[in-house]
């Protein structure tokens, strides 16, 4: 079955103290090319999303994106001791500079040091980021099964199209065999008539070389060799069209070899009709294989 390229997923969810919104699309590339945007935190994210999409597609240029939004968290309060130092330093200074002018100052509690400013400082949350690397992981499947019904759904209307290709390619060369049919008697008749009217007004020439020379211009017209190979990319082709797996390589190689025959067949064709006819044959051929390079 043929799977597309060109994909798109899109999801939210939420848990482990977070909430977050996938962004996942894919088009056509010679090889797998992932793109990945995605927050700093959570350790090993990144490689198990890449090690996903690695066991679910094969080709394609691929862009993943990943918005996430923590829940603010309880922050936990530590004391500085720079600042502590500093605020102890100033009290003991004012305790001195009262009793020089004969004031007694009220002894100073644990309370009112951790008032000064700068004392107390709240410190960042310590959060282990498992979990939500555990939820972001379930999530992401659910994406990626969107993603692969998505490019499946692709490549159903892909391989509709692909398959009328053949089936015209497969046509055009029917045709063509009748044709190439019809003028091989006509040649044939022709290198008759050549071969007396050499005989009848040259003397001394060696009529077994001149009909070799003949048979073997004859030989070079002669398409049935290429008709066959064509017939036989078309049974390849459906083959490939029909197969379970990445077909993509494939196909394009094939589209290479579906290709040569037919430009053969203009060079040999030696007819208008003929010609015309190989010419509707690359033009059908090279516009399968601009869609082959959609195929995965």
């Amino acid at each position: 079955m043929v799977v597309s390229m060109t994909g798109f997923a899109a999801g939210r969810g939420e848990g482990a103290g977070a909430s977050w919104a996938w962004d996942l699309r894919s088009v056509n590339g010679k090889g797998l090319d992932l793109r990945l945007r995605l927050p700093e935190g959570v350790e090993g994210l990144e490689q198990a999303l890449r090690a996903a999409l690695g066991r679910r597609v094969a080709r394609g240029s691929l862009s993943l994106s990943l918005r996430l939004n923590r829940e603010a968290g309880a922050a936990a309060l530590r004391v500085d001791p720079a600042m502590l130092s500093a605020a102890l330093a100033a009290l003991g200074e004012v305790d001195l500079a009262a009793q020089a002018v004969g004031m007694e100052l009220a002894p100073a509690s644990a309370a009112d040091v951790l008032a000064q400013r700068g004392v107390l400082a709240a410190g960042e949350p310590e959060t282990d980021s498992a979990p939500l690397l555990a939820a972001l992981k379930d999530d992401f499947e659910s994406l990626l099964e969107a993603f692969g019904a998505a490019r499946a759904a692709e490549g159903v209307a892909l391989g509709a199209i692909l398959a009328g290709q053949v089936d015209r390619i497969a046509a055009l060369a029917q045709e063509a065999r009748g044709l190439a049919e019809a003028r091989r008697d006509q040649a044939a008749t022709a290198l008759r008539e050549a071969l007396a009217r050499l005989l009848e007004n040259a003397e001394g020439i060696d009529e077994a070389r001149v009909a070799q020379e003949l048979a073997l211009l004859a030989v070079k017209q002669d398409v049935t060799e290429e008709l066959d190979r064509l017939d036989a990319h078309v049974v390849a082709a459906r083959a490939l069209l029909a197969e379970e797996g990445p077909v993509g390589r494939k196909l394009d190689f094939l589209m290479q070899e579906f290709n040569r025959e037919a430009n053969t067949l203009c060079s040999k064709a030696q007819s208008a009709a003929l010609t015309r006819l190989g010419l509707d044959l690359k033009v059908t051929i090279d516009q399968m294989r601009e869609q082959v390079q959609n195929v995965e």
